[in-house]
């Protein structure tokens, strides 16, 4: 199998063989950053990434490790949009949950989901591809069945979780592998889901918590509700926002903001610029958690928020944000079950789900995508 996992800040691939004992084993993989600019709009941002997509393919089939039998796509903000859905259907009189009851209703869903993403982005074209269609539950007369279909009922709710894209993103997409790979058919599906499948997997015991994924522009935050991806949410700063931050206090360039806030990071840096630096970012600091809280009070709906987080970050960035979200103004909000324990999905957290050939660069992102593809999306 072959995956690429799509973001804002990076660009990675690997080829692993799918097993049936729904362990992956990774044999080849490759990151590609995409590259910061001072200002960025959605179609650059586009531009850039499919140039790292392009260096990330072309490494991969220079490889020489043989062609793929499927090829995956794994996306994140800002390259899909993702919804969950609740569907109501009631009647006086009985009626019979069928396959063409079902398909019905799930499309007019998706088709109200798309013009509600077409309204919201004015800019957007209207050709939109569903990517991604899952039914999380469905309740018939008040009671979950995993078995509806030919069942009579007066009541129906079904949930459904749908990720949406443009589909010039995934013509792009399809192009630039297609130079290297040529397969008819290439899967796409959102990190969300991949995310939250592999970390319920791995804590059956929780079943109430929050997924955050920063990424390079966007900062996507899911709330879990008894095993449910209930919502999800995004707000337009990611690590790139710090950077730039840095950037523009200082009036220095963009690579220099980011070797000034590893110095700082690992105390490094002389006293003076120290201080200097240490206002700046507990400004960005500040603006970040302003953010990420006013994204909490629209995901709630005055429901509490769950006091586990579990966050993926690129690694240099951990503690930051780790800090960040475990301020006192933070744990005094007042829609959260109580303190917050933050996780962070890294490779050590994730050690043993997958295994790696050797000298393989290990990355989460890529461990989290071949677990949900071997143990979801393929059949062995």
């Amino acid at each position: 199998m072959l995956v690429f996992n799509i973001r804002s800040s990076s660009v990675e691939g690997a080829l692993f063989w799918a097993q049936s004992s729904g362990i992956p084993k990774i044999i080849f993989s490759v990151q590609e950053p995409v590259i910061i600019e001072d200002k960025i709009g959605i179609d650059r941002l586009l531009f850039l990434t499919i140039q790292s997509l392009e260096i990330v393919v072309k490494k991969i089939c220079m490889a020489g490790l043989g062609v793929p039998e499927q090829i995956f796509c794994v996306l994140s903000s800002p390259w899909h949009v993702s919804q969950t859905r609740i569907i109501n259907l009631k009647k006086n009189t009985p009626f019979v949950f069928t396959v063409k009851l079902a398909d019905s209703l799930v499309q007019k869903e998706i088709n109200l989901f798309k013009e509600e993403h077409l309204t919201k982005y004015a800019n957007v074209d209207n050709s939109i591809r569903t990517i991604e269609l899952k039914n999380i539950k469905t309740i018939l007369n008040g009671y979950e069945t995993s078995k509806p279909l030919n069942q009579k009922a007066k009541e129906l709710e079904m949930v459904i979780f749908i990720s949406i894209s443009e589909e010039r993103v995934l013509k792009n997409i399809e192009k630039t592998i297609a130079k290297h790979f040529y397969l008819k058919q290439i899967q796409f599906s959102s990190f969300v889901m991949a995310s939250f499948a592999t970390v319920r997997d791995m804590y059956t015991q929780q079943e109430n918590f929050l997924l955050v994924d920063i990424g390079g522009e966007v900062t996507d935050i899911s709330m879990i509700k008894k095993n449910v991806l209930r919502d999800s949410i995004s707000f337009p700063l990611g690590r790139n926002f710090l950077t730039r931050g840095v950037a523009s206090s200082l009036g220095c360039a963009l690579n220099e903001a980011n070797s000034l806030i590893s110095l700082f990071k690992d105390e490094h840096t002389e006293k003076t610029l120290a201080k200097k630096l240490a206002l700046i970012i507990n400004r960005l600091k500040a603006e970040w958690l302003r953010k990420f809280q006013e994204s909490l009070a629209d995901l709630s709906n005055d429901i509490s928020i769950p006091a586990t987080i579990y966050i993926i970050v690129d690694k240099d960035l951990t503690d930051f944000f780790s800090e960040t979200i475990k301020t006192e103004q933070f744990n005094q909000y007042t829609l959260t079950e109580s303190k917050f324990k933050v996780i962070f999905l890294n490779t050590e957290l994730l050690h043993g789900i997958t295994i790696f050939e050797e000298k393989v660069i290990r990355e989460p992102f890529l461990i989290i995508d071949s677990i949900y593809i071997n143990r979801f999306l393929i059949k062995i």
